[in-house]
């Protein structure tokens, strides 16, 4: 059954009160905390209610961040004929501003996993990102970017990023404020792939691999400090970055010799040097469109990531208070076959929360679980939506933190047409039927 309004709230809060979904079997240990949150004569309860979002039906690949300002930046793709075009609206006092247009073109490589991004600096420039074909080849395409120093109303001319001028895939990328006026951004670059027979078919470790690269770029869009990061890096699965207390973090699947793809992590400002967030040992010889999300508050860093070593698709996440110079042990929300992953997280003051896929039965649920600080306590859990799309057609959600509470947005296809949609999820506090015996 096709729930067309998934937004039962009371029911969402019945089944937190009543903890179903909250006793899931772990196969992780918890992390240890940054914080331990006091104990409380309360529980939490989830409760998620409509978003409406400013994009027209037809609208895909959402892209959702929170602007220096506060206010919140959404971006999407359309289809408008033969083009695509890339608009964005801002959230800001509990409204939308009328959806602008950033760029629309004809040779845009549109891929369901990889999502243009847009940024905002403390100047209040915005920045946006799109890839662009530069060959008949399928998968020939650079990455582009624009400044916008109005608001959004004129964009200036598009820059290539990389400038290797290579037929060969660059993509993945992850924006970041690197000073007041400056972006960073890394992407993965495939120049060392020329020749190597294409998409995946790379010839060894080192030369002919898929590379990790970042670069800056100012006000005016000179390039600056471009550097490699990685020698082989997953070829299709996305980068994200999130900027710490002590420094922007890059997280990103990593490949080597033997075909393990697990997480890593960079510090962009040389801290340290890039090491794995946990060994999972995953052993797969094909890119598993599935990377890593994280997020940071102060020193405090979650990363949250799909693996399936052993065969089965698990989803985990793991906690860093250093800057991510070290993590805990992973935390294993769900071990199961119907993980899709696509997991995206978001790290609050009193708490880390995880948004992802399930696919069970040709039946698409999107989940968000909220973790406090105190390693045995027991998560929220709720079923968010029930998607009418299946596979790929969906996405990657997006989730960015709101108060105490969430914002979230996704992708659904609404007899056969993409739609966006959106919700936002917030907390309330419940007396324990213990608790209330004891008064």
């Amino acid at each position: 059954m096709h729930l067309k309004n998934p937004f039962l709230a009371a029911a969402l809060v019945a089944c937190v009160l009543s903890g179903c979904e909250r006793g899931a079997p772990s196969t992780g240990t918890a992390a240890p905390a940054a914080r331990v949150e006091p104990a409380l004569p309360a529980d939490i309860a989830l409760v998620a209610s409509k978003w409406t979002l400013p994009a027209p039906p037809g609208a895909a690949q959402p892209d959702l961040v929170r602007a220096p300002d506060g206010s919140l930046l959404l971006s999407w793709l359309e289809r408008e004929g033969d083009a695509h075009a890339l608009k964005f609206a801002r959230w800001r006092d509990g409204a939308w501003t009328a959806p602008q247009l950033i760029a629309r073109g004809t040779r845009w490589f549109v891929n369901w996993a990889d999502t243009p991004h847009v940024a905002q600096t403390a100047d209040g420039a915005l920045w946006a990102h799109w890839l662009e074909k530069t060959a008949d080849a399928p998968y020939a395409y650079d990455v582009v970017l624009v400044r916008s120093a109005d608001g959004g109303a004129t964009w200036s001319a598009p820059v290539r990023v990389n400038d290797d001028g290579t037929p060969t895939e660059h993509g993945f990328v992850s924006l970041w404020p690197a000073a007041h006026d400056t972006l960073g951004i890394a992407w993965l670059d495939g120049r060392r792939t020329a020749g190597a027979g294409g998409h995946e078919a790379h010839a060894g470790h080192g030369t002919g691999a898929m590379t990790l690269r970042s670069a800056r770029f100012d006000a005016a869009l000179a390039r600056t400090q471009e550097r490699e990061l990685d020698l082989s890096t997953c070829d299709c699965c996305q980068t994200d970055v999130a900027v710490a207390a002590t420094g922007p973090v890059l997280a990103y699947r990593d490949r080597t010799a033997d075909e393990i793809r697990d997480i890593r992590i960079a510090a962009l400002d040389d801290t340290f040097q890039p090491h794995l967030v946990h060994a999972d040992n995953w052993r797969m010889p094909a890119c598993p469109v599935n990377g890593p999300s994280i997020d940071a508050n102060a020193r405090d860093v979650l990363v949250g990531w799909y693996t399936a070593t052993g065969d089965t698709p698990t989803l985990r996440f793991a906690r860093s208070s250093d800057g991510g110079a070290t993590f805990g042990a992973p935390v294993t929300p769900e071990r199961d076959p119907g993980v899709l992953g696509r997991v995206d997280v978001a790290l609050g003051d009193t708490a880390a929360w995880l948004l992802w896929l399930r696919e069970d039965d040709r039946v698409q649920t999107l989940h968000l679980a909220r973790y406090g600080h105190e390693p045995t306590a027991t998560p929220q859990r709720i079923v968010l939506a029930s998607l009418q799309g299946r596979g790929r057609g969906t996405g990657f959600p997006r989730l960015v933190r709101d108060g105490d509470g969430m914002r979230a947005v996704w992708t659904d296809l609404v007899d056969g047409e993409a739609r966006l949609e959106g919700a936002v999820v917030s907390t309330s506090t419940v007396t324990p039927p213990s608790a209330v015996a004891a008064r």
